[in-house]
């Protein structure tokens, strides 16, 4: 089996069409020969061979039975901060540069380590801001900064690498 085509991501829909997570052909193609899963939308024209068939590759794959999942809870990292506002300077706009994360309320005025107080910053947005709120600054904010929700993370973060994904993603 070629290892590119087997590693391509498929989108996982829960028995009731929420999606999910992101997972590879590989487990997909398991899950459905173990009748857990079925395919809804197959990869175009992809197939997997075996010793004695052919399979077509799933682009979009659904539980055969509904899974309860936790609140699906996203790591507060620096990654995933500047991954969120998607590499872009939150005070100029600017996506040149390394990016740095800011605390919107300074660490030393008492502001937390939350989605809604970190901002993706480049390196001289953030020095200019320094020790300071925005305000005390003289800088705005592009947008209100808060917690990515699960799907906005798949949409964004893990990237739509399929245009069959965008129905079940909201996008459409």
């Amino acid at each position: 089996m070629n290892g590119s085509i087997i590693d391509r991501n498929v989108l996982m829909l829960n028995q009731n069409y929420e999606p999910l997570t992101v997972c590879s052909a590989r487990r997909a193609i398991v899950l459905m020969f173990q009748g857990k899963a079925e395919m809804i939308e197959p990869a175009d024209g992809l197939r997997v061979h075996t010793v004695r068939a052919e399979y077509r590759l799933p682009s979009v794959v659904r539980l055969s039975a509904y899974k309860r999942v936790p609140y699906k809870r996203i790591m507060l990292t620096r990654k995933n901060v500047i991954l969120r506002d998607g590499h872009r300077c939150q005070y100029c706009g600017s996506t040149r540069g390394p990016m740095t994360v800011d605390h919107i309320i300074p660490k030393t005025k008492r502001g937390a380590d939350v989605w809604e107080n970190m901002v993706c910053a480049c390196v001289d947005c953030n020095n200019r801001k320094g020790d300071r709120t925005p305000e005390q600054a003289g800088m705005t904010l592009r947008k209100k900064p808060g917690h990515p929700s699960h799907i906005s993370f798949i949409q964004r973060y893990i990237g739509v690498s399929d245009d069959r994904w965008r129905q079940y993603l909201f996008m459409d």
